[in-house]
């Protein structure tokens, strides 16, 4: 019998292929088969080898052509050919990715799983920006939660722990309940008046953002109109966003190819 594959979930990052990890590239190049996410950049996908398959997956907001469940089960059945299958996923696999629930799928069917971690949006956003995410001054923690849950089910978050004006809040996947995660911050007591960044297609040519109050976010037709994915940051540190934009010289970085014949 021929011996199973491994599963390489791997984390694209946030957009921008330069923000690959040496060891997500080196896995992307040594696959057999991709199997990726709809947000992850075509240059991202076509550094596998040319005899690689390219299987997407890829979701939207109400839109699953294909099941999780049948995603699961792909990978099973790729991996028991013997293929070395890279999911290949944006950001991190391991936040708000469902990396875990594949992870735990392969596991129990016996196959090798290995995590590849990547940058996420979060940070993407931050370094794009010049915005710290804490800062001694404005924040002592921050915290990542998720804008939605799965099958549409009611937010039922730690809105009291949440409404701390001494953290940063970072929204993934908030476009469509924005405007009850605010009232809901609001109501636990949160400034109407803080900050609240939204940021579209983080460290991508076509990055947009636009700045806003907790208070008027909800209904804001300029971040309403921000094409998805779009993230949001709450807090003081968004006031830093424009004191930390700088534009910084090309530097040329002397080294050498991760692969011979690599294409991006």
């Amino acid at each position: 019998m021929k011996p199973f594959g491994t599963v390489s979930l791997v984390g694209a990052g946030p957009g921008d292929p330069e923000l690959l990890t040496l060891r997500a590239a080196r896995r992307i190049l040594d696959a057999d088969v991709v199997v990726h996410d709809r947000l992850v950049p075509t240059a991202i996908v076509d550094l596998a080898r040319p005899g690689a398959r390219r299987i997407p997956v890829g979701k939207r907001a109400g839109f699953h052509p294909v099941p999780q469940d049948d995603i699961n089960a792909l990978l099973v059945d790729l991996a028991m050919t013997g293929a070395h299958v890279v999911r290949l996923k944006g950001g991190d696999p391991f936040i708000f990715g469902r990396g875990s629930e594949e992870a735990a799928v392969l596991r129990r069917a016996g196959i090798a799983v290995e995590v590849v971690p990547g940058i996420t949006a979060a940070q993407g956003a931050a370094a794009s920006l010049g915005m710290p995410l804490t800062e001694r001054d404005c924040a002592t923690g921050v915290r990542y939660v998720t804008g939605h849950r799965k099958g549409d089910a009611p937010l039922e978050l730690d809105w009291d722990g949440l409404a701390d004006p001494d953290t940063t809040l970072v929204v993934y996947m908030g476009a469509a309940n924005m405007a009850e995660i605010a009232a809901r911050l609001i109501a636990a007591g949160l400034s109407r008046d803080m900050p609240v960044l939204a940021v579209s297609k983080v460290t991508t040519p076509d990055e947009a953002r636009a700045t806003s109050s907790l208070g008027r976010v909800g209904a804001d037709p300029v971040i309403r109109a921000l094409p998805s994915p779009v993230l949001f940051v709450v807090g003081r540190v968004v006031a830093l966003a424009e004191a930390g934009q700088a534009v910084l010289p090309e530097v040329a970085l002397h080294a050498p190819h991760l692969a011979e014949g690599a294409h991006a």
